[in-house]
């Protein structure tokens, strides 16, 4: 194997034991993110897209020319002109054999790479859902304790306008009791005024006839004097 071939197979084998490791289920993805936050990366994060692009190019590269190998030994000519030397036949076979190595790992390089970034770009997506999906949690959590503050307040509320509600009651029906008495001695005092009227009415009539009596006992008491007079003087 070559010197280039070795890179992209030791590069593969470096992109499985790092797609397992991002894989590995005990290891959450906040904690993940909190990998991804070391300054190590954001040193390297200005060449990090210079960097896919042209893992992505060489890769593809390879993958080409490894499909044109392939293409190349596997051709109905190659295998015409293979066929007439057995030597030839072997040599061949080994060619293609290498050309779809090649090929394989050129592939599965290029496409563990584009599997790699898709799995930090998710493991990313998802620490951040998680640390929403607290922050919404925690939000709720604080709405539902307001919500039970809230209704703890109402039903206090509510209770304090039911007893004031009822000392209103209360009161207003004091005030009836009392605007009843009230209205009783009213009754009670009109009833005395128009019965002292009457009294009163009927002592004038009384001192009325009283002074008619008066004077019909004065006039007597005039006449029976002229009448002594009189008889003094025929005497």
């Amino acid at each position: 194997m070559s010197l280039q071939w070795t890179a992209v197979a030791f590069f593969l084998y470096a992109e499985i034991a790092v797609d397992l490791i991002l894989c590995v289920p005990f290891i959450s993805a906040p904690r993940w993110r909190l990998v991804f936050r070391w300054g190590i990366w954001k040193l390297l994060s200005p060449y990090w897209s210079k960097c896919f692009f042209t893992m992505i190019m060489v890769l593809l590269v390879l993958f080409l020319d490894a499909a044109r190998e392939v293409h190349k030994y596997s051709s109905p000519e190659s295998m015409h002109e293979a066929q007439v030397n057995a030597n030839l036949l072997d040599h061949l076979h080994l060619k293609l054999f290498r050309a779809q190595r090649n090929l394989y790992i050129s592939g599965f390089s290029l496409f563990l790479w584009l599997v790699t970034r898709r799995v930090v770009a998710l493991l990313k997506q998802t620490a951040v859902a998680v640390e929403n999906n607290a922050g919404l949690q925690a939000q709720t959590e604080s709405a539902a304790r307001a919500a039970d503050r809230h209704q703890e307040d109402n039903r206090a509320l509510k209770q304090a306008l039911l007893a004031e509600d009822q000392a209103v009651a209360e009161e207003n029906r004091q005030l009836k009791l009392e605007t009843q008495n009230l209205s009783t001695q009213l009754k009670t005092a009109k009833e005395a005024v128009h019965k002292s009227r009457a009294e009163v009415q009927a002592m004038a009539r009384q001192t009325r006839g009283f002074e008619k009596e008066y004077e019909r006992l004065l006039k007597e008491h005039h006449g029976l004097q002229n009448l002594s007079d009189a008889d003094k003087k025929v005497q």
